[in-house]
């Protein structure tokens, strides 16, 4: 089995070996409805302060052809209402639609079949179950495909070295609960690995917190605060100290993108598909009742 020690080692790649690993650089965005924040940022990224790194937005399809296909012809990109036209322009795909994760698993079907490199914003999927099959089905057409919150390049993963980590309070705002609580909990995850065994959740309001147990005694404690002013942020606790990190999001989705054309050059998931699968089974773990009477293993 890989650990999580050996697939850190091996994730990461060296400039060169980046550049190197890069035969092709052009991106299609893939969405549910284009005209929406994560599509705007990405695409601001890669033509803006990414522009250096060789990648193009060759074009885009939608589900919602009319409002994608207006804001496309706005943002000079070409529109394709026919996803094999559009695989013909395009080596990677980002399938974005963050605010409607259950169009993902259709989205998926629609474009893996083309084999292309594939990124999937956040959130992954609206259940476990549904994860499974796009992973299943990445696997059935051979794609390498990867997600992730923005919330995993920050910061306060930089802050300590993941084996070292004992216990993570992670803050995070948004709308709703159901759309923004991957965020803390993607933090909480990339810094204490995969291995959640247990959760218990206080509250459903907009002050929600969330207790998860983790391997080797190791603890977090998840705040999601909808509707309130309150920063992205991290406790994290080690053997030898705590640190709070207030997690600056100014460059947050141009290192969001970054990370995107990392796992484009690099041709291989740099995210370990068993931390996605357990940011899965925690949310969706917090909304079985159960979490909220004595808690639920994972």
């Amino acid at each position: 089995m890989l650990t999580r020690r050996a697939f850190l080692a091996a994730a990461p790649l060296t400039a060169a070996a980046l550049g190197a690993a890069r035969a092709e650089n052009r991106i299609a965005f893939v969405d549910d409805d284009l005209d929406n924040f994560h599509a705007r940022v990405f695409l601001e990224a890669i033509r803006g302060p990414l522009k250096e790194r060789g990648y193009v937005l060759t074009g885009a399809t939608a589900l919602q052809h009319d409002k994608s296909r207006a804001w496309a012809l706005k943002n000079d990109l070409r529109y394709f209402d026919d996803p094999a036209e559009l695989a013909k322009t395009a080596d990677c795909f980002a399938i974005l639609a963050p605010s409607t994760p259950h169009t993902h698993e259709k989205l998926c079907e629609m474009i893996l079949p083309f084999g292309r490199t594939t990124f999937v914003d956040k959130t992954f999927a609206p259940d476990v179950a549904t994860a499974r099959r796009i992973f299943d089905l990445a696997d059935k057409h051979k794609v390498a495909l990867q997600t992730s919150s923005a919330l995993r390049y920050t910061a306060a993963q930089k802050a300590a070295k993941v084996e070292d980590v004992r216990h993570v309070i992670a803050w995070g705002p948004g709308r709703s609960y159901d759309e923004y609580a991957i965020h803390p909990v993607e933090l909480a995850v990339s810094l204490l690995g995969p291995e959640a065994v247990a959760l218990s959740r206080r509250g459903t309001g907009a002050e929600s917190q969330l207790r998860i147990d983790f391997s080797g005694g190791r603890t977090a404690v998840v705040n999601v605060y909808t509707q309130r002013k309150t920063p992205y942020a991290a406790s994290i606790t080690t053997a030898k100290e705590t640190r709070y990190v207030e997690i600056d999001t100014k460059p947050l989705f141009v290192d969001a993108a970054s990370a995107m054309l990392d796992f484009f050059a690099a041709g291989r998931p740099l995210v370990d598909r068993r931390e996605t699968m357990t940011v899965m089974r925690i949310l969706e773990a917090s909304r079985d009742p159960a979490a909220l009477d004595g808690g639920v293993r994972l």
